[in-house]
């Protein structure tokens, strides 16, 4: 049993891993594009409010995409670990737009405008950014793994919950709860509220550095 909590714990913490840095391949250059054109600015309040979008009509949405008769239902991606981690970065993508917009925008309008008076290049100008604003932003991209790890309804609707396959810490949690095994879902509640909670002290570390 031991081996199976250790087995249910890495791959929540690979597969919400990988969801995060999949979002922020999308969130990160639209959060900075927001920043520089003002004509995207306008979609940040959308993804504040998308930010808090239930995750079960998510995996609903996806699950109507994945499904045999689905038109995405030839990848036969359906209750795989792929899965979960698209439909996880469908989850986060908003927050990290919204919760790392302000810290690019500080720092493009406190280092990003001078280099464009010096003379760089707009690669050379989103890098300076990324740069100065690196802590906020890696703090951002915590508060999403956060968001993803502890995910119920994506997970259990696209991930089908498989034992050695896509089982992670809170559809485990919801199945031994169903069936009474009430100690293993603490265990493993526990483990869940300890990486929470690292992340949380990580998170505040990380901006206090930036006082």
């Amino acid at each position: 049993m031991f081996d199976e909590v250790v087995e249910i714990s890495v791959r929540s913490i690979l597969i919400s891993g990988s969801a995060t840095l999949l979002a922020s391949l999308f969130g990160l250059p639209l959060a900075y594009l927001a920043v520089v054109k003002a004509k995207v600015r306008s979609f940040v309040p959308i993804a504040e409010s998308l930010s808090g979008m239930p995750t079960v009509l998510i995996g609903l949405l996806l699950y109507m995409l994945l499904s045999r008769d689905g038109p995405l239902g030839f990848l036969n991606m359906l209750y795989t670990p792929q899965a979960i981690i698209v439909g996880q970065a469908v989850l986060v993508v908003p927050l990290i737009i919204a919760t790392s917009f302000g810290a690019l925008r500080t720092s493009y309008e406190s280092v990003g405008e001078l280099a464009i008076t010096l003379g760089a290049t707009d690669l050379q100008v989103m890098l300076t950014v990324l740069k100065e604003s690196l802590n906020r932003v890696l703090a951002s991209l915590m508060i999403a793994f956060s968001r993803a790890l502890g995910e119920l309804g994506i997970a259990l609707m696209v991930g089908g919950n498989i034992r050695g396959e896509t089982r992670v810490f809170s559809t485990s949690i919801a199945l031994s709860v169903a069936v009474g095994e009430f100690n293993e879902a603490v265990k493993l509640g526990l483990i869940l509220l300890a990486v929470e909670t690292s992340l949380i002290v990580c998170v505040r570390m990380l901006q206090g550095l930036e006082r």
